[in-house]
This record gives structure tokens, C-alpha cells and sequence, in this order.
């Protein structure tokens, strides 16, 4: 099989993978679309690059643009839908966040699996594509639509992520994440909140040996001031936030919010194990051509 690793000519995007973090992520694609073409009854040559596949994504995700409206020098949007898809289902952007957790670890002088972990929610509008029945309100925060938890270490790197109504308790949401993330890292003993978090979570998370830790907002204390630990999970919301498709949810289903949770993400992740920034408008002198040399 050939091995696509090179991008084609064209003009860049701020979005575009680096070589430096497309050699992190290229060997689980190519393992994964070696595996699909062995499968194949007839040989197949692949049509597009899987780095410009990955690049469209990112595009995508960091630009909030609808699949349709993909810039033309990508790849067809309905082969990004596909791949995207096709990794959403078959767990490939939560292989390939959780590699590049426990890779930003070890950079960080930490052991690859964390021991303790913070847990937040965040609720979000839906768009008016998202089926009703995925959706639910958030009578504390007036909010119809979605929401998102997240599980994350004590980098702000994350470890877990459900998406759910907005209707569902922090409770319900808190027990779902916290065996979620006690599975995939089974050295997490300790784990802070909030405290929407009630007795009953933290009776969840005692069952599985994780300890939950409520931290309180200092309601004595006007205006802002920050929490402990519990700064770190709210960054990382706000990291998410970055990305205009997490703006708000734009998703057909739960799943594909996670993804696209995951794929923000891995896309930080990286960045943070290669020591790079995302390039701007702002990084250019008005009217400088964007080439490959200036990402």
C-alpha cells in the first residue's frame, strides 16, 4: 500500500498539522487504513491523503464551517464525513487522545497514568439540526440543548468525556464520567468538583476506590477568584471553546460531540508535546502571502 504522508501544494491554513505532530497521529491511521484495505475483496488505492483528510477536520472543527462548506482544495466533504465517521465509531480519536495524554505527561516530568483528576459540566445550545430528543434543559442555567462533561488530570489534559441533555443531573452526568475515566486510568484515586456534585456521586465514586473531593466556590468573596484545582477543568473548557464547532452543539448525536471533543483535544495535546503554538491571522503582516515556511 502506498503510504500517504506528504501534503499536497497548496495554500496553508492555520489549522494545517505540523510534520512534527502528523508524525505523532500518522501511525494509528495508516494502521487503521491498512487494516480497512486488507479487507478489502478488490485492491484499493486510497484517493486522498489521510493528512489532508485529518487537515480538513481540523479546518472544520477550529472554524465551525459545515461539512458542505469545506474549502474546495480539501478533500471531498463526504470522504472527510466518512473517515470522521468511521474513527468516531471505531474509537480511534479516543485511542489517539489518550496516546498523546500519557506522551504530554512524560514531557511534563509526570508518570504516564494520573492518580488524581477533576471533574466539571458545561452546558451548551444546541443548533436547530440536533434532534429533540437528545435535548433537555438546564433549569439552573436557562439553557435548552446539551451537556458536556469532562474528566480532565491535573494538566488540564483530558481523561473523559460524556455528552448527555442538558437536563441530566450533575450527579447522573458525574457518576458517568468518573467510571468512565476510573476505567481507562485505573491508577485515578482522587477526584475534585464542584458542588453540583452531591452525595450520591460521591457515593458512586467511593465504589470504585476514587475519593470526591468538593470544592466549594468562597461565596463570602465578591466577584471572581479562582478555585482551587478546579481552575484547571474550567481552562480546559475554555481551550474547547477555541474551537468554533464547540461553540455551540452542532452534532446529530452524542457520540459525534464526543468526537469532536476528543479531536479539539488531541489537536491541543499535541501541540503541547511539540512546544507549538496555533499560527493566526494576527501572526502575518497584512497581505503576506501563507506558505508552507511561515507555519
Amino acid at each position: 500500500m502506498t503510504s500517504f504522508s506528504s501534503v499536497t501544494e497548496r495554500p496553508r491554513y492555520p489549522s494545517d498539522i505540523s510534520d512534527a505532530r502528523w508524525a505523532l497521529i500518522e501511525p494509528v491511521l495508516s494502521a487503521w487504513q491498512a487494516e480497512r484495505l486488507a479487507r478489502s475483496p478488490v485492491p484499493v488505492q486510497p484517493k486522498y491523503p489521510l493528512r489532508e483528510v485529518w487537515n480538513a477536520l481540523l479546518y472544520l472543527n477550529r472554524t465551525g464551517v459545515q461539512w458542505q462548506y469545506l474549502p474546495h482544495d480539501f478533500p471531498h466533504f463526504r470522504t472527510v464525513n466518512a473517515c470522521y465517521n468511521a474513527w468516531r465509531d471505531e474509537g480511534i480519536f479516543e485511542r489517539l487522545n489518550a496516546g498523546m495524554t500519557r506522551l504530554a505527561r512524560v514531557r511534563e516530568g509526570r508518570a504516564p497514568e494520573p492518580t488524581a483528576a477533576i471533574v466539571d459540566t458545561q452546558s451548551v445550545k444546541t443548533s436547530g439540526s440536533v434532534p429533540a430528543a437528545s435535548q433537555g434543559i438546564d433549569a439552573g442555567k436557562k439553557i435548552v440543548g446539551r451537556k458536556r462533561g469532562i474528566v480532565t488530570d491535573t494538566l488540564g489534559l483530558l481523561l473523559a468525556v460524556t455528552v448527555v441533555a442538558a437536563s441530566v443531573t450533575e450527579n447522573a452526568a458525574g457518576m458517568q464520567l468518573v467510571s468512565q475515566a476510573k476505567a481507562a486510568h485505573s491508577q485515578v484515586a482522587h477526584v475534585w468538583a464542584d458542588s453540583g456534585f452531591k452525595n450520591k456521586a460521591v457515593e458512586h465514586a467511593a465504589g470504585l476506590g476514587v475519593t470526591m473531593e468538593i470544592v466549594a466556590r468562597k461565596s463570602d468573596e465578591p466577584g471572581f477568584h479562582v478555585v482551587k484545582r478546579r481552575w484547571v477543568v474550567e481552562r480546559t473548557i475554555g481551550w474547547l471553546m477555541l474551537h468554533r464547532r464547540l461553540a455551540r452543539d452542532y452534532e446529530a448525536t452524542a457520540e459525534s460531540s464526543q468526537a469532536m471533543i476528543n479531536l479539539a483535544m488531541i489537536d491541543n495535546t499535541t501541540k503541547r508535546i511539540t512546544g507549538e503554538n496555533t499560527p493566526t491571522w494576527h501572526d502575518w503582516p497584512a497581505h503576506a502571502p501563507i506558505t508552507p515556511s511561515t507555519l
